[in-house]
């Protein structure tokens, strides 16, 4: 049997790795290939890596020789690409299959597709035919109704589209999706842990790895999602930019307690 996954999660915006609450606020932290080798060094067992950019525009804000400016996403994955010694998956502008083939040439191992999907659902299929369905991850932001359950938001969580995450789950696994990441807009930033009941009616419904992200803030909510749902990893952002806040130590943790995750190693040890 598999052993479940424990994946950092790093937000590109506009060049800059950035720090997300509530999918509206914004703190800029750094360099997004510097950010790359710590996770490396921590030996996590994958890597995703989201370009959240509203605007076309990039400028890592530095230009010499060890950092050269980048002005477009595919130098930044490139250079991303050549630090990660991990799974990579990425996600952001891919619109097209065209997109899709475009960050697998800069090197994403596999990549997201989230609002450009949930606009023409066939672009799942097509990207599965094309690099196989373990390649295709479909991204979910959703958000609590008012009245009960669950919305699917599309534009980076500023549009309602009217979708049950349930049923858009099952439908993008028949479509070809090889792999669910489901992440709670509410929870976005918050450090109050997951949407356990969103996390797993998806789980359920699916048959394919799913993947809960929005809410983890301690090494107990890595815990409890994996004891009291049906996901296959684990995944979260701001907790893990801070050194103190390492990806071996959360598996050091999650070993302990008895989690069936890979035993926790360090990338850097001889």
């Amino acid at each position: 049997m598999l052993k479940r996954r424990l994946i950092p999660v790093v937000l590109l915006r506009n060049g800059v790795v950035v720090q997300s609450k509530g999918f509206r606020r914004y703190q800029r932290l750094g360099d997004p290939v510097t950010i790359v080798q710590r996770l490396t060094d921590w030996a996590a067992d994958e890597l995703i890596y989201l370009d959240i950019s509203r605007e076309p525009a990039y400028d890592l804000g530095r230009d010499d020789l060890k950092a050269p400016n980048r002005t477009g996403i595919l130098e930044i994955l490139g250079d991303v690409a050549r630090r990660c010694m991990m799974p990579l998956t990425f996600g952001g502008g891919i619109r097209t299959l065209a997109d899709a083939a475009a960050r697998v040439r800069a090197g994403a191992d596999k990549f997201t597709l989230n609002s450009a999907a949930l606009a023409e659902p066939a672009l799942i299929g097509a990207c599965a035919r094309e690099f196989g369905a373990q390649c295709v991850v479909l991204s979910i932001d959703a958000k609590v109704r008012d009245a009960g359950g669950w919305e699917v938001f599309a534009d980076g969580g500023r549009t309602p589209t009217g979708r049950d995450p349930v049923a858009w789950a099952a439908e993008a696994e028949a479509l070809g999706a090889g792999e669910i990441l489901i992440n709670s807009i509410d929870r976005d930033g918050q450090g109050t842990g997951y949407d356990l009941a969103l996390v797993e009616s998806v789980a359920a419904a699916v048959g394919i790895p799913v993947i809960a992200l929005g809410g983890a803030g301690s090494w107990e909510h890595f815990a409890e999602a994996l004891a009291r749902t049906r996901v296959s990893a684990v995944a979260a952002a701001n907790i893990f930019h801070y050194s103190e806040n390492s990806v071996y130590n959360a598996k050091q943790f999650l070993f302990a307690a008895g989690a069936d995750v890979r035993a926790p190693s360090l990338g850097l040890q001889p």
